[in-house]
């Protein structure tokens, strides 16, 4: 088998989930479940390192500690405006996907340093279905260990819906499934995939005859298609916020991820789509390669994403870039008017850690931060 195609377990598992399918073909939005998160070695399920210089991305977590005492900042915030900080009642934070831990630490260490009426009140959640993941969480968290517990989605969901519950999704959205949606002759097609037995490689077909959920979508956008155009609909964020409202009597949810406003997203100059892939920090847009060894990831609709959260609860959201979001929180008061001639040290660290993400293209107009309140 071509070295190209994949990690052959996970290729192996697309070919049988399309040979089972009675048309000989899974939908895209499928075939990328399978390639991130089939068992145990789909994209998000296997012990490679995806984060940092030796992975396939950098996050913010990973430039330094800022956008972890940030958040921090913009949490104490919100939780002393609903609640008595002198009192007993407990605070939940919740953090969704939490990568290699890195975030979470930067954030109890800001809120255990500045914020301590908070932290001693704190429990602190992290939903985690990889068990790869979930150890370099426990190993990265060893300091604040009495604070964390872990739960999978299923448990947390079950449980009764609680006050002064504060969630926090990092880079989450984005990497949920989507539909690939195709505007051809006045109509719509979604993308699905086939095995090339002969060429021994995936193959893209376009089928008419959308599910009900995806024609009630589109029929709700006001976005003008373009003959030809191809497009992404992650349903998956919509039911996630609306689930989350529901575990939630009072608090905030906020989210960062790359995407932007529904007429951005379907703009002219995004005819085919915002669907990349990246692997050992090279972006490209072709999904039928290295299966299982690359993410494969969309722009967030925060459009749509605003109708949901509106809809399942939350009567105030704000959608502002990554650079507005830490300037309001104060990233601006931490760099240190100190000139120092060495390059390594912490401060010089520090400050180009924080220009980073301030001055970044990537990391601070592409990235978004959603806030959701009840």
């Amino acid at each position: 088998m071509n070295v190209q195609l994949g990690h052959p377990e996970v290729v192996a598992s697309i070919i049988q989930a399309i040979q089972s399918a009675g048309k000989k073909a899974i939908s895209f939005r499928d075939y990328m479940e399978l390639c991130l998160y089939s068992e145990p070695f789909g994209y998000y399920r296997n012990e490679n390192l995806k984060i940092g210089k030796e992975g396939d991305f950098y996050t913010s977590s990973s430039i330094g500690s800022v956008m972890g005492e940030m958040i921090a900042s913009f949490i104490s915030g919100q939780m002393q405006q609903q609640t008595e900080l002198s009192g007993t009642e407990p605070l939940h934070l919740v953090e969704w996907g939490g990568g290699n831990g890195r975030m979470a630490l930067h954030l109890l260490d800001e809120l255990k340093r500045s914020f301590p009426a908070v932290y001693d009140r704190l429990s602190y959640t992290i939903i985690e279905s990889s068990g790869f993941h979930r150890a370099l969480q426990q190993t990265a968290l060893e300091a604040h260990t009495q604070l964390i517990q872990f739960a999978s989605e299923q448990e947390w969901m079950a449980q009764e819906p609680q006050d002064h519950m504060f969630i926090v999704a990092n880079e989450l959205l984005d990497a949920f499934p989507v539909h690939r949606i195709r505007y051809n002759a006045d109509c719509f097609e979604e993308s699905y995939v086939t095995w090339q037995e002969q060429d021994q490689t995936f193959a893209e077909i376009w089928l008419p005859n959308l599910s009900k959920h995806l024609l009630d979508t589109l029929a709700r956008s006001k976005v003008q298609w373009l003959e030809g155009q191809i497009g992404e609909l992650n349903l998956g964020s919509e039911s996630w916020i609306s689930c989350v409202s529901q575990r939630m009597k009072s608090g905030s949810c906020i989210i960062i991820d790359y995407g932007d406003v529904e007429d951005e997203l379907y703009a002219a100059h995004r005819y085919q789509g915002t669907l990349m892939c990246y692997r050992k920090h090279q972006a490209h847009d072709n999904p039928w390669i290295y299966v299982g060894e690359q993410d494969v990831t969309s722009h967030v609709n925060f459009s749509a994403l605003e109708i949901a959260a509106r809809q399942s609860g939350f009567p105030y959201c704000k959608l502002q870039t990554q650079r507005e979001f830490l300037v309001e929180q104060g990233i601006l008061e931490r760099l240190q008017n100190h000139y120092d001639p060495n390059p390594f040290s912490e401060v010089s660290k520090r400050n180009r850690a924080i220009r980073q993400l301030l001055l970044s293209d990537q990391m601070s107009e592409l990235f978004k931060v959603f806030i959701a309140v009840k």
